[in-house]
Parts: C-alpha cells; structure tokens; sequence
C-alpha cells in the first residue's frame, strides 16, 4: 500500500505540473504584446544583473584568482540557479512571506494534498520564467569551451546535483525567514524580498580572500557562498579535492533540516491561531 501511495503521488504530482504549465502558458499567450515585452524586459533584466562583473572580468582579465572565463561560468551557474527557481517556484512560493503575511496559505491548506505537493507544483510557471534562464544557460555555453574541467566521470551528474544543492540553498533561507510571517504577517509580509534580493545581488561575487569568520558567515548564517561560489569552485577543480563537489549538497540539506523546523514551529503556531491579517492581495478584503 505504500509503494501503491508513492507512485500515486508521483503520478498526481506530474500532472499538476502539466496543469500549472498549460495554465501559465495560456496566461502568457493571450497577448503577443504582453509576451514580446514580458521576454524582452526580463531578458535586459537578467542582462544588467551580471553586466558590472562581466565588465570587471573583461577590464582586469579576470577576479582574483579567477580567470575571465572562470567569472562568466560563475556568472552563469548562478543565472541558471536564479532562472531555475523561477520557473518552478515562482507565484510567491520563493517568496513564501507573502503567502503567509496576506492570508494567501490558507488557499494550501485547505487543498485535499500533502503541503509539500502543493509547495512543489504550485510556483510551476515555464512560460513566464523562460526568459530567465536565457542569459545563465547563454554565459555557461560561452564559458565552458574556454575552461580546462576537471578529468573526472560524471562530471555532469556532479553539476545537476551541485545545482538542486544551490537551489535547496536559496529556497531553505526563503523559508527560514519567511516563516517569521506566522507570527508576525503585517511586518514581515515582505522579508522574502529582501531576503531574495541579498542573495541574488551578492551570489555572482568571488569570496575568496574574505578571511575563515566572513566565509564562513556567508556560507550559514547569510548563505550567499553556497549559491554559486561553493559549488563553482567545486565544479572549476578550484575546491581542492573529490569531497568539495558534496560540500554544498551537505550545506543545503542543514539548512533544509533549519527550514523545515523553523517553518513547522510556525505551522503549529498558525494552526493555533489562525490567519491574524487578510490583505487585499488575499482571499478576503
């Protein structure tokens, strides 16, 4: 009966990924105005995100002791990492304070699924977040033609995990912090923003040379490093040695451990007292 339960929501789950793509690409293609500057203002976006330290890159022939090619894969990897979570948890699940600050969880809640089905497939939007994997899928076949990679098997295989890892990363800090809005939704409604935009402002910087308290301070408490630094280094042949390719894998599920209590302490406390705020942006006015 477990076997049977899995494949059932396995099966359940692929096809509200079918459905929340069929439903964002219908939602995009109801005008060829909207898409045209929906894809070209995210494209400039994404762009002018990366444009400063490409410029430093090209200017000094390189960061450090990373080369220019170095810095455009690092570049990239985090673009990759920032299209990915956009795509699949994009409609504030990301941005989960939104969710629980305007009243919006309550939508989830009362859905006959498991929350964690729900969180998984909801943010799915392929369509809107296309243009946002352009630009990192673009500086990454750029860059690796010009990079000698390590010699080793699976390098590939090593790459995708390194990726979820980055992503578990960015998502287990939204959700840390974003669970604050149990407790407190009208203050913290908006912390994801700010929380997101820490880390995609300073997740394409090399940290090297920082000193052992500022690294390591960006790798947990303000986990920037484990975006694209760590496993780029890793990737690069940079980390010094076969264990650096599992080091943000084993960074991401401590913090995904930290995510999943801090947002459960607050699941309890929400189910003791309810929703204390509904905004116009929610279910009710």
């Amino acid at each position: 009966m477990e076997v049977k339960g899995f494949w059932h929501w396995v099966r359940h789950t692929l096809r509200l990924f079918a459905l929340y793509g069929k439903m964002d690409t219908l939602g995009l293609m109801r005008s060829m105005g909207m898409l045209l500057t929906m894809m070209l203002s995210d494209t400039v976006l994404n762009i002018a995100a990366v444009m400063g330290m490409l410029l430093l890159a090209e200017r000094f022939g390189g960061i450090g002791n990373w080369s220019k090619y170095q810095v455009l894969f690092l570049l990239g990897y985090g673009g990759l990492v920032d299209g990915i979570i956009n795509v699949f948890f994009g409609y504030n699940v990301a941005f989960i304070s939104r969710r629980l600050g305007r009243g919006q969880f309550d939508h989830t809640l009362i859905q006959p699924q498991p929350i964690v089905v729900s969180l998984l497939t909801e943010g799915f939007n392929p369509a809107f977040g296309l243009p946002s994997l352009l630009p990192g899928t673009v500086l990454l076949g750029i860059a690796l033609p010009h990079l000698v990679l390590p010699q080793i098997a699976g390098w590939w295989f090593l790459f995708a995990i390194n990726m979820v890892a980055s992503v578990a990363v960015v998502l287990a800090f939204q959700f840390a912090f974003g669970s604050l809005a149990f407790r407190a939704p009208r203050a913290t409604e908006e912390i994801s923003s700010s929380t997101m935009h820490l880390l995609m402002q300073l997740k394409s910087f090399p940290l090297d040379g920082l000193g052992a308290v500022l690294t390591g301070s960006l790798l947990t408490a303000v986990p920037v490093g484990g975006v694209a630094w760590l496993p780029c280094r890793a990737l690069l042949g940079m980390g010094g040695g076969v264990t650096s390719y599992w080091l943000t894998p084993l960074l991401s599920m401590v913090l995904a451990l930290v995510a999943v209590v801090t947002f459960w302490k607050g699941l309890q406390y929400y189910g003791r007292v309810g929703s204390q705020r509904y905004s116009n942006f929610g279910h009710r006015n």
